[in-house]
């Protein structure tokens, strides 16, 4: 069976990794919440040996993610247990980091408010919570083609769609989350940062 590939993936990785590489040269464990297609998790692991990777998805994805670690081993990368934002199961095992990139916009409204709930709740003192993808800025979405990429969204389905950055925030403040910043990434994306008070 061939690997499920992510064009996007391959072109972010790197403009990614140069945000997160000094946020998380002091962590020790990092969840990926919606690990995908699994390229990020065996780029990024690879690229940070001194911590563990957590790789994590719905069921349906993690014969792809774990196709990806059977072809890319690494010691500190862990195989995807299963986590459903609509749900309140959470794994056992405490993080210091906290990253996922492209769920926000795909996931259901309710499942995004969770996800940054339980993240406030199970985020370590001080870990550091990263949300990669496109988001809006007082409803406005200014890049054409980010236009044209949520108008697709909402036709595939009614729950999907490119989240208004100051609501994300309001939920991770309400979370005891603050942020530290907000990268602009290429392909009209953003990378934002926040820490556990």
């Amino acid at each position: 069976m061939d690997k499920p590939f992510s064009q996007a993936c391959e072109n972010n990785r790197q403009p990614i990794f140069a945000v997160l590489e000094p946020l998380l040269a002091d962590k020790t464990s990092v969840l990926e919440i919606g690990s995908g297609t699994g390229q990020h998790s065996v780029w990024f692991a690879k690229q940070l040996p001194h911590l563990q990777w957590q790789t994590s998805d719905l069921e349906g994805n993690h014969r792809g993610i774990n196709l990806w670690l059977d072809a890319y081993p690494s010691a500190n990368l862990q195989a995807p247990i299963a986590l459903n934002m609509l749900e309140n199961h959470w794994p056992e095992c405490s993080y210091d980091g906290i990253y996922s990139a492209n769920t926000a916009h795909i996931m259901p409204w309710d499942a995004v408010v969770n996800m940054i709930a339980l993240v406030g709740q199970h985020l370590q003192s001080n870990g550091i919570f990263c949300l990669y993808g496109p988001m809006s800025y007082s409803g406005i979405i200014t890049a054409p083609s980010n236009i044209q990429f949520d108008r697709n969204l909402r036709q595939q389905a009614a729950h999907m769609g490119i989240r208004e950055f100051h609501d994300i925030n309001r939920l991770a403040l309400e979370a005891g989350l603050v942020l530290l910043d907000d990268h602009s990434m290429p392909a009209n994306n953003r990378l934002l940062v926040w820490q556990k008070i």
